[in-house]
């Protein structure tokens, strides 16, 4: 019996040991996204400060967006935006026409 719990308490730290690679990189990303942000925010104070950090760490790296197409989803957004004050048909073909961009 001991054997068994033995083994059981081996393997659950072999999984969780190969969890830990994948974990730690994620988390230097988002530290070096925080190193960063930190140090384009020097000399903004209070709400000032708490808005830009909010406003850096929330957006994607410029790689990344630059590289990857536009989701649709992406798409969708910048278009309705667009679209604002259209109504009807004139909507319908705006959006079918930008959607295709």
């Amino acid at each position: 019996m001991s054997k068994l719990l033995s083994l059981i308490a081996a393997a659950g730290l072999a999984l969780s040991l190969g969890a830990a690679p994948t974990l730690a990189s994620a988390k230097t990303a988002q530290q070096e996204k925080m190193s960063t942000c930190n140090a384009q925010a020097a000399g903004k104070k209070g709400d000032e400060r708490k808005a830009f950090m909010k406003s850096c760490l929330s957006a994607q790296p410029a790689t990344t967006a630059a590289a990857a197409p536009a989701t649709q989803q992406e798409k969708m957004k910048v278009c309705n935006k667009e679209a604002a004050g259209k109504k009807g048909d004139e909507r319908k073909a705006f959006m079918s026409e930008c959607l295709k961009k």
